[in-house]
């Protein structure tokens, strides 16, 4: 059993097929799926088909992209649905200062009003940070013991911040370009990080892993990055399916399916 810690089943790319990917999923061990919301609609969306599937949790949450529209109100509207059947966390969230669809005051802004509710509802947090390792790493030491987890979604930064999120207390969560030819730093990130900080996802339906680079993302695949970590690590599949499922089992408080 494996657990996607990370994928937008809501995304237009599953539209009307998320029972088959959900059963490609369960052949392939897939215990679970987090899925994380990106603005208060998504949100809502993850809810729902978190309502329609048993492996499916949600996380509710505005990412960095939707910073710039997110009011007060929306951030009232993401408090108010955190209580809602199968939310287990707040995401995801962060600073994306690569592609800087939000002015950087207005992400920063809203991603430590999120910390702010992961504080008051003791919820654990995903976050996003790309290109942005400076601010990230300066709230990230603010709320590391004021929140109950944080997990850093699709890290992509070095080895070394890796060291000191670990020394933090945070998750780092690996994705598809692990398995990549040119991931040097997420190979070296693999290799290093604690076994208990490890989680794996997909980020679906985004960074197909090798060997389905440049097709659809789907939860089914986690399997492959799975694989890469324990090659990296020159262990078994099942030990790495097994820690990092137990990781994300553990933060978010969810019970897998398993698999018949």
């Amino acid at each position: 059993m494996i657990i996607d810690s990370h994928a937008h089943l809501d995304d237009g790319a599953f539209s009307n097929e998320i029972d088959m990917v959900m059963a490609r999923a369960r052949a392939e061990g897939v215990g679970a799926v987090i899925n994380p919301g990106a603005d208060v609609a998504s949100s809502k969306a993850a809810i729902a088909i978190a309502a329609a599937y048993p492996e499916v949790y949600a996380l509710a949450g505005i990412h960095p992209h939707e910073a710039a529209g997110a009011s007060d109100e929306a951030i009232g509207e993401i408090a108010a649905i955190l209580s809602a059947p199968k939310v287990v966390g707040i995401g995801e969230i962060g600073l994306d200062y690569y592609r800087e669809l939000s002015p950087r005051d207005d992400q920063l802004r809203v991603f430590r009003a999120q910390m702010e509710l992961a504080r008051e509802t003791g919820l654990p947090v995903q976050i996003h940070s790309r290109d942005a390792a400076s601010d990230t790493l300066k709230i990230v030491r603010e709320y590391s013991r004021r929140v109950a987890a944080i997990v850093m979604h699709c890290y992509s930064g070095s080895a070394e911040m890796a060291r000191e999120l670990v020394m933090l207390g945070c998750y780092i969560s690996l994705a598809g370009p692990v398995t990549y030819g040119n991931a040097r730093k997420q190979v070296e990130v693999a290799g290093q990080v604690p076994l208990d900080r490890l989680l794996v996802e997909t980020d679906s339906p985004y960074l197909a892993p090798n060997p389905y680079r440049g097709r659809r993302n789907e939860p089914a695949y986690v399997v492959e990055t799975a694989r890469k970590i324990a090659a990296v690590r020159t262990i078994s599949f099942e030990e790495v399916a097994a820690a990092t499922s137990a990781n994300a089992a553990g933060i978010f408080g969810i019970s897998p399916v398993r698999a018949i």
